[in-house]
């Protein structure tokens, strides 16, 4: 990184103020629709994940990369559902294939040839031969640590510290905390992710550091001699929810060599990396194979899916009985049939090459601003994934990040954007996500728009 100059706090403050009051100016509509909403809606939205103050931007259709808000406002769509929808809004494909699919029926609660075909073309993908599916990201970690509690006969997890694997208890646990409270590597502390998590959940869940494969074998070895040793180390090989962190050279392989010495499952959870860099996400992009991996979000073209895949010892517990892996909806064909089309029809090789190159383009682009105007931070990305990191220091894992990374020039990042016509996440630790349907000119506009932010807070 080059050496960066200090950022005047007050210019910070003044663009953000500005910023603020256009975007409210240009959304009048999502305005009322969150007066109404309120009403029935607790605090105006289906998801937390979806407020924002004064109010959120309520959206109203989609196509191929862009998408327009209830006043009107097109926008390229750089959010794209969090990561759903790597292959675009409206793909035809699988707009065909969920046609075609709805004139036949939509549910049965019994299995069909699509979800066979999902299965054996997620097997290829990620070598690991049996799989199972669900409706969510969330319900995909829950019973991939469940299958893992039961093959090994332990109840302990292993988490890293800092990560989300979804809305149920035993994973909402140090996730956002306050940086003095996070603890040393050694002995992270087990927080709850907000109330209602019962404090025996929280003990059972322990976090370790990422990128320390050292920390995690102290941990898992004192765990041990309390009798304590963890079923499962459930992880995302690059976490995807502190803007974007990679794993140093050798990490992974280390840590996949230390879980399989000491009898431990490990998973890893590609619900947001998965189909979004590589045909078989993080596993075959990083080369390390995990015991198991949890799908979900690009999974479905947009439709609600997830699914888990295994090795024949772990999922043997399902085979056999012991551990009950259901739901009414799994395997709906409605979205096994979206699924089918995504994997082979929308996400082919030269889909991939084309998000490589796209990638290349927008992170070297963000790069050469950061460099021009000295900003504090890098651009880094992979595939369909990719951020600016608003730090003067490389951040390698929730420590490094809580401690470096800029909070309100993240939140200014995103108002230039939205004011621009650039759809994106919001919040510290979120990350573009490009799809299929993004083009050159696109990634160049993210790029004019992020210099004339860099301009402006630089004048």
């Amino acid at each position: 990184m080059t050496t960066a100059i200090s950022i005047d706090r007050q210019r910070i403050a003044e663009l953000t103020e500005r910023e603020e009051a256009k975007l409210n100016e240009r959304t009048p509509r999502s305005a009322e629709m969150y007066a109404r909403a309120k009403e029935v809606l607790s605090g105006g939205v289906g998801s937390s994940y979806q407020l924002r103050d004064p109010w959120p931007i309520y959206l109203e259709r989609g196509e191929g990369p862009v998408v327009w808000d209830v006043d009107g406002n097109e926008m390229l769509d750089f959010h794209n559902g969090f990561g759903s929808m790597v292959q675009g809004h409206a793909h035809p494909a699988i707009g065909r294939a969920v046609q075609d699919r709805y004139t036949k029926g939509t549910h049965f609660a019994a299995p069909t040839e699509d979800s066979v075909v999902v299965a054996e073309e997620l097997a290829r993908r990620w070598g690991l031969p049996k799989w199972r599916y669900t409706n969510s990201g969330s319900e995909s970690t829950m019973d991939a640590i469940r299958i893992a509690r039961a093959v090994t006969g332990r109840d302990t997890v292993m988490k890293i510290f800092g990560s989300y694997h979804g809305h149920h208890d035993t994973v909402m646990v140090s996730i956002g905390v306050e940086y003095d409270k996070i603890g040393d590597p050694d002995n992270l502390a087990s927080l709850p992710y907000g109330a209602g998590i019962p404090q025996a959940i929280v003990d059972m869940t322990v976090p370790v550091p990422f990128n320390d494969a050292e920390a995690m074998e102290r941990r898992i070895v004192r765990l041990d001699r309390e009798g304590r040793k963890p079923a499962c180390v459930i992880m995302e090989a690059a976490m995807m929810n502190l803007g974007v962190v990679l794993p140093e050279p050798g990490y992974l392989e280390a840590v996949r060599e230390i879980t399989r010495r000491h009898g431990i499952v490990l998973i890893f959870d590609e619900v947001k990396t998965g189909l979004c860099i590589a045909a078989g996400g993080a596993t075959e992009r990083f080369g390390v194979q995990p015991d198991m991996v949890t799908l979900a979000k690009a999974l479905g073209g947009g439709l609600p899916s997830g699914a888990i895949g295994g090795t024949e010892e772990v999922m043997r517990v399902v085979e056999d009985g012991s551990v009950y892996q259901v739901g009414t909806y799994n395997g709906n064909p409605l979205s096994m049939a979206a699924a089918r089309a995504n994997l082979l029809e929308v996400m082919t090789p030269e889909a991939y090459e084309h998000l490589d190159m796209l990638n290349e383009r927008i992170v070297s682009g963000c790069q050469r601003v950061v460099d021009e105007y000295r900003l504090p931070g890098y651009a880094i990305g992979v595939a369909a994934k990719g951020c600016v990191t608003f730090a003067p220091e490389k951040v390698v894992d929730y420590a490094t990040f809580k401690a470096h990374q800029d909070a309100e020039l993240s939140e200014l990042a995103w108002l230039f954007n939205m004011n621009r016509g650039i759809f994106m996440t919001p919040g510290r630790e979120e990350e573009w996500t490009l799809s299929v349907t993004h083009q050159v000119d696109h990634v160049d506009r993210y790029v004019e728009v992020f210099e004339e932010l860099a301009r402006d807070l630089t004048s």
